[in-house]
């Protein structure tokens, strides 16, 4: 393996806001060279953040023009770059690894690739969980927030299937990697979302199954039932998908669950409260709670606020009414970015990374 040119590309990775930390053993190297070829390492691995013509990016590599737009042509096929129609050709630019390489390696997992991203995980404890803003952020069963409370159209995952107008769903790459590895949970694969404000975006995709608004709904109900978890992108406006995660499965929300990293994602506005005169002690909201934020100590339900999430899947279960939704209390939440520039601004300053280096 030519691992200077993988070293190259994950630093390059790493110098972007989401970020790909480094590890002693150097499994991410595996982890790209089981991704990416050489050819393709060397050429994302000099690429920015902002669209470019293939020629702009092979000067910096020492090749030819035409080879440089035939292998880039091909990387975005397979979901390694982003391209979007320039001048007469492409334009590409740099992808994330996550959220973004990553989860376009679904027509391409296998048993190999889920070990070394399970070994990349645990050996960085949750890869790019660490920083902020996070990178996802919760969104709330609608079921669990009362109607007498405002909340906005991006806190809520149907007002985002109703604003677009193509949907397709695809299987959750997290579970297909926890499969293969033998340690699948029981929650349903076909439910990561995306959706589009042009129609027929979807119809002839490869990876998603395109799909009516009617369906997406329905999905994004059964996912509810399911006691999966709605996250989005940690901004306001601009979303093109939704995921419903679980805590078994999900890097992001592993990371809570696993290495108590509560920072992983960023929670909604509300927490659940519980009124202590009508719960049971049943413990039914317990179960539900993948991230331990509740408790029944003595025969009443407590709420560990720092650990709520804010998911509303507690309230779904509770046959008393006990749990209820509350907004947190102002200053508690941070100011949510308006659209993913904002956030990549903002996660970048975090960071100490200067984006004039990569944009």
């Amino acid at each position: 393996m030519p691992a200077a040119v993988y070293r190259r590309l994950a630093q390059r990775l790493d110098a972007i806001p989401n970020g790909f930390p480094a590890t002693a053993s150097g499994v991410e190297l595996k982890l790209l060279a089981k991704i990416f070829t050489p050819e393709q390492a060397a050429l994302a691995a000099v690429m920015r953040m902002s669209y470019e013509p293939a020629d702009a990016i092979a000067s910096r590599v020492g090749i030819d023009s035409r080879t440089a737009y035939r292998t880039l042509k091909g990387m975005a096929r397979q979901g390694l770059i982003y391209a979007a129609k320039g001048e007469g050709q492409l334009n590409f630019c740099l992808m994330p690894f996550v959220f973004g390489i990553y989860e376009f390696q679904l027509p391409r997992m296998d048993r190999e690739l889920a070990e070394l991203f399970e070994a990349y995980f645990y050996e960085t404890r949750g890869g790019s969980v660490y920083g902020a803003p996070p990178i996802h952020r919760v969104i709330p069963v609608e079921e669990a927030v009362s109607t007498s409370v405002e909340i906005s159209p991006y806190e809520r995952a149907s007002a985002l299937l109703e604003g677009a107008k193509a949907w397709a769903v695809r299987d959750c790459i997290c579970r297909v990697q926890k499969r293969l590895l033998g340690e699948g949970c029981h929650h349903p694969l076909e439910n990561c979302m995306v959706f589009a404000p042009v129609e027929g975006v979807f119809d002839h995709s490869a990876e998603d199954r395109a799909i009516s608004k009617d369906e997406a709904l329905r999905i994004l109900l059964e996912a509810e039932e399911a006691g999966l978890v709605h996250t989005v992108g940690n901004y306001r406006d601009g979303h093109f998908y939704i995921c419903n995660c679980c805590t078994c499965s999900c890097g992001i929300l592993r990371g809570v669950a696993e290495f108590g990293v509560l920072s992983a994602i960023a929670h909604s506005p509300f927490r659940a409260v519980a009124e202590a005169d009508i719960c049971t002690g049943c413990g039914d909201c317990v179960a539900r709670c993948g991230f331990g934020a509740l408790a029944v100590p003595e025969d009443v339900c407590v709420i560990d606020a720092l650990r709520c999430v804010g998911c509303g899947q507690c309230i779904t279960v509770c046959p008393t009414g006990a749990l209820r939704m509350v907004r947190r209390p102002e200053g508690e939440v941070p100011l949510l970015p308006a659209d993913h520039q904002e956030w990549t601004t903002r996660r970048a300053q975090e960071r100490g990374i200067s984006l004039a280096d990569i944009e």
